[in-house]
């Protein structure tokens, strides 16, 4: 008799633990199917990179366009770290007085930075830019930058050379604690956080950076993925040809010449010299 008790209860054991298993590998069936189906849903972020302006002053406009509701980002702040390379540099000075002006929200990462330096003598920078809503778009953000042209070396050959911006990284924060689209519970063993759709779909890491650009506070963005519009904007440089020095060289000699002399010859002659 209490044999047959304790294979019933070892049976009961058994059909105990095969049910519990099944219902947590349900839940987690169920939460990857979700993921699936959320991703399957999302839209892509769209990124627009182009530069405005000719000549040796140019603006670089970013625009980012999400599919997603206006409702599911207004708890959502933008961030796009761009790398400024070497033939490119954008004057810190300039920013500051964008920002007082309320014309765009950047600043410069890179420290000890020369805005006179030629381009063979400089190195890439990087610039923080906080990317606002467009006002013609519900969903979309824009950033705008300044950027200049450094004088590069002579060629040979080519009276042009070519400068690469690369895409940047698009980081987003968004308030979780304040947003309805939090929601937390729990079954069983199993613990399951709903964050936004936008971030579920495309935040792939984290990045820390300052929350705001009036305070030193970091916080933990997302880098995002995104698709590009256009390949990396490649940029045309003229420069000057190595064939011209001899020149360039006699010309600037002889009007530096010529013009110190007519200085002179005006001082002594209209000049006043009291002994």
């Amino acid at each position: 008799m209490a044999v047959r008790v304790a294979a019933v209860r070892a049976v009961a054991w058994l059909l105990l633990g095969a049910a519990t298993g099944l219902t947590r590998r349900s839940a987690v069936l169920g939460a990857a199917r979700s993921d699936a189906g959320t991703r399957a849903m999302c839209s892509e972020i769209i990124l627009r990179q182009e530069v405005l302006k000719d000549g040796f002053h140019r603006d670089l406009l970013i625009k980012v366009k999400f599919g997603e509701s206006i409702e599911d980002l207004q708890t959502c702040r933008l961030l796009i770290k761009q790398d400024i390379p070497a033939g490119l540099f954008v004057d810190p000075y300039e920013l500051a007085s964008l920002r007082e002006r309320n014309i765009t929200e950047a600043v410069m990462v890179s420290e000890n930075f020369d805005i006179e330096a030629p381009n063979y003598l400089s190195k890439e920078s990087e610039v923080l830019i906080y990317a606002r809503q467009d006002s013609q778009c519900v969903d979309c953000f824009q950033a705008f930058l300044p950027v200049h042209y450094r004088y590069h070396r002579p060629h040979s050959h080519d009276g042009e050379t070519s400068i690469v911006v690369n895409h940047p990284d698009l980081l987003m924060f968004c308030d979780q604690a304040g947003s309805r689209g939090m929601i937390r519970f729990r079954f069983d063993s199993f613990d399951k956080t709903i964050e936004f759709p936008i971030l579920k779909c495309w935040a792939h890491s984290k990045v820390a950076a300052p929350c705001a650009l009036e305070n030193e506070d970091i916080c933990q963005w997302n880098k995002m993925k995104y698709k590009s519009v256009y390949k990396n904007v490649t940029l045309q440089v003229p420069v000057g040809l190595t064939i011209h020095t001899s020149l360039v060289c006699s010309v600037t000699l002889f009007v530096t010449i010529l013009c110190s002399t007519l200085i002179l010859v005006a001082v002594f002659k209209y000049g006043y010299f009291s002994l």
